[in-house]
């Protein structure tokens, strides 16, 4: 009887160990609960600096609309970026230019207003600009090999300037504006027209080389959200016992992106066909914010477990989504002052600064709803009964977690990276990876959690 106790006490053992080698037979990244928050952290840090020298690494992101108006308003800066656009070989360039003014003072001639003008950056180039604004910080641009475009000695009697050009060479360019009289600021009213002459009726196309793809390419990905959206309802309404709330938001999910890649699709096929969005441009930024709030908001309550696994949110996870919805509206208000003025903006910069900062802070956010999921059900599958279930669920939330992880960095830093790394033309590809990742996370997403 004795040696029989020994073995059942033998056999309570290896069940317990048993227990503990499936709970724990994920990769570190999700199995160790302790260390979660500690891998939040890194993965924000981390984040933050792979995004920041890619946007330092970045050229000047290509402008979104090929028609500009644009006020400078006594501005001083040395030098002030307009716009990046992608030429052809066939590539126009229109500037109109008035109500040009500038700071009287005895320095200025006819000779140094020579010193005041714009000029075209190519891709290649702008390493040596720097390069050369660092070691002669007194050199002028426009004095240089650069393609001038005009200075201020070139303005008429009213001191308004109209003039077309031709794009240098099929390449990426920069329009930059160059003002070598330090003591001197600038005021100015500008329209510029960036497009490029397609077939041989030369027909405007106003969207710089590399995106002109992307009509199609949104227009696709939204019939593919429609199809989706309608297999998810025909999967509630043929399961309808056992959908819960967040199988609705979901749904919801699934119309706001298809609703944003419309709007997007339209958005970006006016301005290739006018070079204006005609108010596309507010429906995809109210599409936009609707999205970002959705998308997060649903992450967070599956991470939490919320209407499957518990009616209620305790204060915690209402926390983390009153932290995620607020930085979720300030970032697309960022976006928004992005996309609607420009590098040329003094505060442009800032702005950039503050959309990365925001969209780290949400993304580390998400991922603590589920870390807590992942350690309430680790204990709760060696105190109740119940430990197979909880086993199984606690799989599914580790697998989930390496799924945002994945898809956090993939959207983050391989898309910019491929942005930033592959050729103007093939800026398409960046947004094409970006959108089959979202694809294939949404997807993930629905039939896990279905």
């Amino acid at each position: 009887r004795e040696r029989e106790r020994e073995g059942q006490r033998f056999a309570r053992k290896n069940r317990a160990l048993h227990l503990r080698i499936i709970a724990g037979s994920f990769s570190p990244i999700a199995t160790a609960s302790n260390h979660s928050f500690r891998l939040s952290f890194v993965m924000a840090s981390s984040l933050m600096w792979a995004v920041v020298t890619l946007l330092c690494a970045a050229f000047v992101p290509l402008c979104r609309a090929g028609i500009h108006h644009l006020v400078i308003k006594d501005d001083s800066r040395s030098l002030i970026i307009i716009e990046g656009f992608g030429f052809t070989s066939r590539g126009r360039l229109e500037i109109s230019a008035w109500d040009v003014s500038w700071s009287e003072t005895g320095d200025v001639t006819e000779e140094s207003l020579s010193f005041l003008g714009f000029f075209l950056l190519g891709e290649k180039e702008w390493v040596q600009l720097m390069s050369q604004t660092d070691r002669q910080p007194n050199a002028c641009p426009l004095q240089n090999q650069y393609s001038t475009l005009f200075t201020f000695n070139q303005l008429n009697a009213e001191k308004e300037y109209n003039g077309t050009f031709s794009a240098p060479a099929a390449d990426r360019y920069v329009m930059m504006f160059a003002n070598c009289l330090s003591s001197i600021q600038v005021s100015m009213t500008l329209r510029i027209a960036m497009y490029n002459l397609e077939g041989k009726n030369g027909v405007r196309d106003y969207l710089s080389v590399g995106m002109t793809q992307l009509p199609i390419l949104y227009g696709s990905f939204f019939l593919l959200y429609l199809v989706l959206a309608g297999l998810w309802i025909y999967a509630c309404v043929k399961q309808k016992t056992t959908v819960h709330r967040i199988h609705v938001l979901m749904g919801v999910l699934l119309f706001l992106k298809a609703l944003y890649l419309f709007s997007e699709a339209e958005d970006k096929a006016y301005i290739k066909r006018t070079g204006t969005p005609h108010g596309w441009d507010v429906a995809f930024y109210a599409f936009s914010l609707l999205r970002g709030v959705m998308l997060f908001a649903v992450i967070v309550l599956i991470g939490t477990g919320w209407s499957f696994l518990k009616p209620y949110l305790q204060d915690k996870e209402k926390k983390v989504l009153m932290i995620v919805i607020p930085l979720q509206v300030l970032e697309n208000i960022a976006t928004v002052i992005i996309g609607e003025t420009g590098p040329f903006w003094k505060n442009w910069f800032t702005w950039s600064q503050l959309l990365l900062l925001v969209d780290v802070i949400c993304c580390v956010a998400i991922l603590f709803p589920i870390v807590w999921s992942i350690r309430h059900l680790r204990s709760a599958a060696h105190t109740d009964g119940k430990a197979a279930r909880n086993l199984v669920k606690l799989m599914l939330f580790r697998q989930y977690y390496m799924v945002v992880v994945t898809y956090i960095y993939y959207t983050r830093i391989i898309v910019l990276a491929i942005k930033t790394i592959a050729s103007y033309r093939y800026w398409w590809v960046g947004e094409l990876n970006y959108e089959v990742a979202t694809l294939s996370f949404y997807v993930f997403t629905g039939y896990k959690f279905r």
